[in-house]
């Protein structure tokens, strides 16, 4: 059986780390959140997988080619333009009949994929506490009577989790599907056609984390770090306390005085130390350096990033390539300990969270003693200048002295 995994989408509502990457490569615990599915849909009996990917796609196929290192087999179709997952799925028609397919950027577990595959025609469901942001469906039983996309005032909160099972009957509704008033062709409005004629059932998921907003990633990284096993392939110099689970990666090198609490991921190659504090919950990327007197917790470090002198980093997230300048320090909680708003792509959205420090893309680089305010949003290539202070949402390339 093959596994169709759409991979095509860019994820806006995931700037400014999605400028340089598709959504579906964003690191959790160290891993792209594609290859979390992979990995589970491996672990759930699937072999054969095809690809579809549009958006920045030569980075997809750099990192999983045809699928050898996890001796599976990986073919790709490109979607050139985004119009849509009915649209998505039908250009695979000729790669498969009876197969499953899986939304990229949600991570599904081992067992929800089985349940999915034993069953055709079906699809997952799930119960989320704020199901605005998804299609509502409406059931009768085990039966799928109609998916509504993203109610204002939903009267359900059990939503499509983006994970079904298809035969080749859906090509030919995908042939019959329109445009939606998003302008695309979606396989929600697919599946209530269908739904006319064929009982469509739905499996309630036990095992979801979709990730919306770059805040999530950390909710995200939290909850995979959970299942971390402690192991040391680098090396550890005396006097480093390591509690807890913490993986520590090849070529890597832990400097004394160094305190690191797990669960913790530390990629290879990194340079750590000497005297910093690592706390639980982070994960750190390939080729990083955390220096002295460096404080981490809670965040997503990207590769080849570092926070290399007299650093705070709470509850953020560094792309790949960044720099902090000596003394850089990120504010993770409001004087008056209320949730944190922040500004994305020009609105404003409530996080819902207490901590959260900085969101920041690609080839950022700060000057000595640079202060981020809670809930910043740093585009990608940005200068930040000695002593500068950041508030809010900063557009990729700009400079701020």
């Amino acid at each position: 059986m093959k596994c169709i995994v759409l991979a095509a989408g860019e994820g806006k509502r995931m700037h400014p780390l999605t400028f340089t990457r598709p959504k579906v490569m964003l690191p959790i615990a160290n891993k792209p959140i594609l290859e979390w599915n992979l990995l589970n849909a491996i672990d759930a009996g699937l072999t054969e997988f095809v690809f579809v990917v549009g958006y920045k796609s030569e980075i997809v196929r750099n990192y999983f080619g045809d699928g050898k290192k996890w001796d599976v087999s990986i073919e790709y179709v490109n979607q050139v333009k985004a119009l849509g997952t009915a649209h998505a799925i039908g250009m695979v028609e000729k790669f498969a009949d009876n197969f499953i397919v899986l939304c990229g950027d949600t991570i599904f577990g081992t067992q929800d994929i089985k349940q999915v595959i034993e069953r055709e025609m079906s699809m997952g469901l799930v119960q989320v506490e704020f199901p605005e942001e998804y299609g509502i469906v409406e059931m009768d039983g085990e039966k799928v009577v109609k998916i509504y996309e993203k109610m204002k005032d939903p009267f359900s909160n059990v939503i499509n989790a983006g994970i079904y099972h298809f035969n080749q009957s859906i090509f030919d509704i995908i042939k019959k599907t329109e445009k939606s008033p998003r302008g695309e062709y979606e396989i929600t409005s697919s599946i209530n056609m269908l739904a006319d004629d064929v009982e469509m059932s739905g499996i309630t998921l036990k095992e979801w984390r979709d990730v919306v907003y770059p805040w999530h990633l950390l909710d995200a990284n939290e909850e995979m770090l959970k299942g971390t096993k402690g192991k040391v392939e680098g090396t550890v110099e005396e006097n480093v306390i390591l509690k807890g689970p913490v993986f520590i990666g090849k070529g890597t090198k832990v400097m004394s005085g160094s305190y690191i609490e797990g669960p913790v991921v530390i990629g290879n190659d990194c340079k750590i130390g000497p005297n910093c504090y690592i706390r639980p919950s982070t994960s750190i990327g390939d080729e990083c350096h955390v220096g002295n007197a460096c404080e981490i917790k809670n965040s997503i470090i990207m590769n080849r990033s570092n926070v290399p002198h007299q650093n705070y980093v709470g509850d953020s997230v560094i792309g790949e390539d960044c720099n902090l300048g000596s003394g850089t320090k990120i504010a993770n909680l409001k004087l008056d300990k209320k949730n944190i708003t922040v500004v994305a792509n020009g609105k404003r959205f409530n996080t819902k969270r207490r901590k959260l420090g900085v969101v920041m893309g690609d080839n950022v680089q700060t000057g000595i003693n640079a202060m981020f305010n809670v809930g910043s949003m740093v585009g990608n290539n940005a200068f930040v200048g000695p002593g500068a202070v950041v508030d809010g949402e900063i557009k990729p390339h700009a400079q701020l002295f």
